[in-house]
């Protein structure tokens, strides 16, 4: 199985990702890092990617995730902001072998959070074009990222335990 801790920039997915990853025993990616440079050059210089932008970078996410799969599964921090790019994510497994962790929170917290945060390539600004482009997920464990990050995780893999035995 392989995890997708997704939502907007700013809302912890990283953070909730790596402690996911560490309590499952499972590695830890980031989308993020799987981007070309001419995508993180326009983030960086405050340009929202488009569709065209993104779909070579998530047609090779989802190559990894088969990948990841055969290998005994993983967690992935990736925004996953669209229904479209959700379906390219699973194109190469399945749904039945994805698990989106929908990481909820209000524009409000996540931009006090985004200000504060150091060492990302995406700024601030970027957060209006993210919540624009972000379509809830239907099929996705929703938590609410109003709570400390050990609270959140708890309460991801209380709920992750009734739905994986």
């Amino acid at each position: 199985m392989v995890y997708i801790v997704m939502g907007v920039s700013g809302c912890g997915k990283t953070t909730i990702g790596k402690m996911l990853a560490e309590e499952k025993n499972l590695p830890f990616f980031d989308a993020d890092d799987f981007h070309p440079e001419e995508n993180v050059e326009k983030m960086r210089n405050g340009i929202p990617l488009n569709d065209d932008d993104r779909k070579p970078w998530l047609l090779n996410l989802s190559q990894k995730i088969s990948e990841w799969n055969r290998s005994g599964g993983a967690v992935l921090a990736c925004s996953a902001l669209k229904e479209s790019y959700r379906k390219l994510l699973i194109s190469k497994s399945g749904q039945n072998q994805v698990q989106f962790i929908y990481l909820q929170g209000s524009k409000g917290l996540i931009s006090k959070r985004m200000k504060i945060r150091t060492g990302h390539y995406m700024p601030a600004e970027l957060l209006d074009s993210q919540f624009k482009d972000l379509e809830e997920p239907k099929i996705a464990l929703t938590v609410s990222i109003n709570s400390d990050p050990e609270s959140i995780t708890n309460e991801i893999l209380n709920n992750l335990s009734e739905n994986d035995e």
